[in-house]
């Protein structure tokens, strides 16, 4: 035994000390963006069936919701609302006295440092479930900018510190950034969803949010899942068009495209860990087949090895809690 020769890698991960000591990748409380979903109403406080521990909130309960993620140390949160009507063009999605807005001016009165991202798209909104204007079957492009940029000033006003654009129409971060800084909002950044798949993820989301298509799909504006280099044109145009952060939606199993955002691009980089992948650990974790803490620890940790800056979860509450215990 004395002459074979190999690498003792075990040397470093004799002790706890040690494995910390070397340790490379580390998840922090700040990493965490936490969704909140808001409904029009009042004593609204109800359970999404899909997300344990999800809950769509009317405003009187929301206050509640927001002390216990600033008590956690969570330094932002993204709201999605759920309006009492819905229109063809998505009207409440940029009215003054929309429900994003009202949430938004609650949570900056209620705790002024807490970050509130605005997710800016209009498919809560239309009565047809879309992200865009539509004639007939087919999703118009263009017309749904100015929509998009009238919705995103709106949340500026009411607010929001970043505006989080996730309807994947050509040229929507051109739009909305020349919308915002034409109204003042020049200083408002924009976290674009870059890279946005169309995914089979997205479905305990759409009964929470209440924003599933009533025709067709979304696989006309958002990515195939077969395709990497199209992830870089669409990461690229949104750059040159003015983005601050690039997310990466989903991100389980798109952690190469994460990667390669990383790699390929100086922005800050937020992967969204979405609500399917939210839905099947907190199922395997209610039938006592894995660890939870474990799971959703690793899990996130695997995405800030990916490469990403920030990660939006449902998770965070727990993971800021268990965070703190170590």
């Amino acid at each position: 035994m004395t002459q074979l020769h190999f690498q003792r890698h075990r040397r470093l991960r004799q002790s706890a000390g040690i494995r910390a000591m070397v340790k490379e990748t580390y998840l922090h409380k700040e990493d965490l963006i936490y969704p909140i979903f808001i409904a029009e109403g009042e004593n609204i406080k109800n359970e999404v069936a899909s997300m344990p521990g999800v809950f769509q909130l009317s405003l009187d309960n929301l206050g509640a919701e927001l002390d216990e993620v600033v008590a956690l140390g969570i330094p932002a949160v993204i709201l999605f609302g759920l309006p009492a009507e819905k229109d063809a063009v998505g009207s409440g999605a940029y009215h003054d006295h929309g429900i994003i807005q009202k949430a938004t001016r609650l949570t900056k009165e209620r705790h002024p440092e807490l970050l509130v991202v605005a997710d800016t798209c209009l498919c809560e909104y239309t009565d047809h479930g879309h992200c865009g204007v539509v004639e007939g079957e087919q999703i118009l492009n263009d017309p749904s900018l100015n929509l998009l940029a009238q919705t995103a000033i709106s949340q500026a006003q009411a607010g929001a510190d970043i505006i989080a654009p996730s309807n994947m129409m050509d040229g929507f971060v051109t739009a909305i950034r020349a919308g915002l800084d034409e109204a003042g909002f020049a200083h408002i950044p924009i976290m674009s969803y870059a890279v946005k798949y169309a995914s089979g993820y997205y479905g305990p989301f759409r009964e929470a949010a209440d924003g599933a298509p009533q025709f067709g799909d979304r696989k006309t504006y958002q990515m195939d899942s077969s395709n990497r280099l199209e992830a870089m044109r669409e990461a690229a145009s949104d750059v040159d068009e003015g983005a601050d952060f690039l997310i990466v939606k989903p991100a389980l199993a798109y952690l190469d495209i994460i990667r390669d955002v990383k790699n390929n691009f100086v922005l800050p980089v937020v992967a969204y860990n979405v609500s399917g992948e939210y839905a099947m650990v907190k199922a395997a974790a209610i039938n006592g087949w894995i660890d939870e803490k474990a799971v959703v620890l690793e899990t996130l940790l695997g995405m800030k090895r990916a490469g990403a800056d920030l990660i939006i979860t449902y998770h965070a509450k727990d993971a800021a809690r268990w965070l703190e215990e170590k």
